[in-house]
């Protein structure tokens, strides 16, 4: 049996190996925990044992996720998506209930085997397969750009209303397991008890958050702020679970205090990795429950779990969207979007096992179709297009009414400005046109934006620019140029593909957040990038160096220089810990100074000796006793002397070897 910190070490491993392997395939992290967890549990390798260490780990993770939904927890945001919400949402999420009881009273009645499947128990099951994946969702949808879009919208409404319906769950299903007693007295104890807790911590705790935050900032002490965090987020879950209830829901009640005060964003940032990490073991728990053995034994029963609740949960989304007012096509987008199980689910389903509400083998069997089914998500959002082109007959006639329409108002323009994306940069863009006289046609995900603007005299269209079609509507071929206004680099490349077969010669301006991109975007075609971070810079600067008199022609000269190299004197900076980021860290530019010690290898060599340039390593600056000198590849370098590099972290980590090691 392994000790508590070599069960820690295996599942921090398991968790660095699967989040490499999956985020290298460009699929969603939470898989690659639920994959490790799978080959490591005692039912595969047999490295980590179903023990109490892993479920604490595990319920821990579950306490910092409801935190931070707590955190998001906001009644102006319920109120402007209160139909989706209240509406869209609580029907899937009670019809999908409904549904499964009805299963499961029919498979008890005909099935001697199954026929021990009480209703509490179709219950519990059908409130975990009315979950989807928030993290799965939501990052594809962000990625495709249509989290703004029509089905993105619902999407994120229904999964918000999923994300509330888990806490009046977890209080429910306890009471359902609960042999003793009447039924309902149970629950109206466990209601009471609920009600007596939320109105001690919201009411009570809402007085006392915000003065006691404001207490503990006053110490101005990172750590101080960070334990206070700890503290009330482990003691609002201890309090209810004291109660008789979960400890989930104490963590969401925190959050939802902490959403209130101006602290909420300073909490968030601090809480992510907490949860994250956590949420990551929780997921890794979840795998090693998993028994393949049972799965292969009884693989058909698995591939019916996973088929019909998909399909089922598929159908009833799609319908009830319908209902709701959505166009077939956007319908069916919300449906195959949400068809998937949920991390939430794999907590409820978690309850139940502990609950004994069902047997073991039942419980692998949804288990194991529910790993199944995120497994196939990503897969099924990629290709969910050709599949509504497929489903739906009238489709392609939407879109090409949609196309037709972006058409008809681009149809008299001649040396336009094409704009994709019309949010705060693309509307400020499109005023400095008008005022110049210069025609512009913007397209834009947004339908709510697109109406606002239209009804306001602006030209945009509902239509995404990074498709062919869309950018063929809009007269890319006889535009005089293309500006690209958001921050998105795949999407940027994927539009800047299309314009270089339709219109190869037309100037592409391409925002991008900082220079880590700059040549990768170049190579694609455009024609200028707008770093923005390196943008703000140089405004800053020039603010700052007219304020100190600076003449302002001198101030102009230097901002046109740095521009008319393309930033290549201001590319790079000193990493720090502010600015981790996701992505692509490792291919972003960076400065690194490297202080030459008296057994460098690089000590009475001439600069040009070393190649540095053959790594792709630039030497921008070089400091000799306190002072910058100026250098040439001849310069022979001395002990002392500080090199400052400018390259990626790869290139730079090589050229530091060289330097000092050779």
């Amino acid at each position: 049996m392994l000790s508590p910190l070599e069960l820690t070490l295996l599942l921090l491993a398991a968790a660095v190996l699967g989040v490499v392997a999956f985020r290298s395939m460009h699929l969603p992290p939470m898989l690659g925990y639920l994959v490790a967890g799978i080959l490591i549990g005692p039912h595969t390798l047999g490295w980590a044992e179903d023990s109490s260490t892993t479920h604490a780990l595990g319920e821990f993770g579950v306490v910092f996720l409801m935190f931070s939904i707590g955190l998001e927890f906001s009644l102006a945001k319920l109120s402007a998506m209160r139909r989706t919400v209240f509406g869209l949402g609580m029907a899937q999420v009670l019809l999908t209930i409904v549904l499964t009881m009805i299963f499961g009273w029919l498979v008890a009645h005909f099935s001697s085997r199954l026929s021990s499947i009480s209703w509490q128990a179709a219950l519990a099951v059908g409130g975990a397969l009315a979950m989807s994946s928030t993290a799965i969702v939501s990052k594809v949808l962000t990625e495709r750009l249509e989290l703004e879009s029509e089905h993105g919208r619902r999407s994120i409404g229904i999964l918000l209303f999923q994300d509330l319906a888990l806490v009046p769950l977890l209080i429910l299903i306890p009471a359902l397991a609960n042999p003793k007693g009447d039924l309902l007295v149970t629950l109206g104890w466990a209601a009471c008890k609920a009600v007596i807790v939320l109105v001690l911590l919201l009411f009570v705790g809402h007085k006392v958050m915000r003065g006691w935050f404001r207490l503990v900032v006053k110490r101005r002490s990172q750590e101080l702020f960070m334990l206070n965090l700890l503290l009330i987020t482990l003691g609002a879950a201890w309090i209810t679970e004291m109660a008789g209830l979960s400890l989930a829901l104490g963590a969401f009640v925190a959050g939802m205090l902490i959403s209130e005060t101006e602290f909420k964003h300073q909490v968030e940032e601090d809480i992510k990795s907490f949860r994250d990490v956590l949420l990551g073991l929780f997921f890794i728990t979840i795998g090693m429950l998993l028994d393949i053995r049972l799965v292969v034994e009884y693989w058909w029963l698995v591939l019916v779990l996973l088929i019909g609740p998909v399909l089922v949960k598929f159908a009833l989304v799609a319908i009830l969207a319908r209902w709701f007012g959505a166009p077939l096509g956007v319908a069916l987008r919300t449906g195959l979007a949400l068809a998937q199980a949920g991390e939430f689910g794999f907590v409820l389903l978690n309850q139940i096992g502990a609950l004994n509400l069902l047997e073991p083998l039942i419980v692998q069997l949804i288990l194991a179709s529910m790993v199944l089914s995120m497994l196939i998500a990503p897969l099924i959002l990629a290709k969910s297009n050709a599949i509504v082109m497929k489903m739906s007959a009238n489709e392609w006639m939407v879109q090409s009414l949609a196309l037709t329409k972006i058409a008809s108002r681009t149809m008299a323009a001649q040396q336009h400005v094409v704009i994709a994306g019309f949010g705060r940069t693309g509307q400020s863009l499109a005023k400095l046109l008008d005022e110049e006289g210069i025609p512009y046609q913007a397209l834009d995900l947004d339908p709510d934006r697109v109406r606002d603007a239209q009804a306001a005299g602006a030209n945009v269209s509902y239509g995404d620019a990074g498709r062919r079609e869309s950018l063929v509507a809009a007269g890319i071929n006889r535009a005089a140029a293309l500006v690209i206004t958001y921050a998105s680099t795949p999407s940027a490349l994927k539009i800047l593909h299309h314009t270089q077969q339709i219109a190869p010669t037309l100037p592409v301006i391409v925002r991008s957040y900082d220079d880590s991109d700059l040549d990768k975007l170049r190579s694609a075609g455009a024609t200028e990038v707008v770093p923005e971070a390196i943008e703000g810079s140089l405004m800053l600067a020039s603010h700052a160096l007219l304020t100190l008199g600076v003449p302002l022609r001198r101030v102009v000269h230097r901002i046109q220089t740095a521009r008319g190299e393309r930033y290549a004197s201001l590319r790079g900076f000193f990493h720090g810990v502010s600015d981790v980021s996701e992505g692509d860290e490792h291919l972003q530019v960076r400065l690194r100074s490297v202080q030459l010690s008296e057994s460098a290898y690089a000590i009475g060599k001439a600069l040009a000796q070393l190649g540095l340039e053959t790594l792709g390593v630039e030497v921008t600056a070089l400091r000799r006793d306190g002072k910058r000198i100026d250098w040439t590849p001849e310069t022979i370098l001395l002990a002392g002397d500080i090199i400052v590099l400018c390259a990626a972290v790869e290139e730079l980590a090589l050229a530091e070897n060289r330097l000092l090691k050779g």
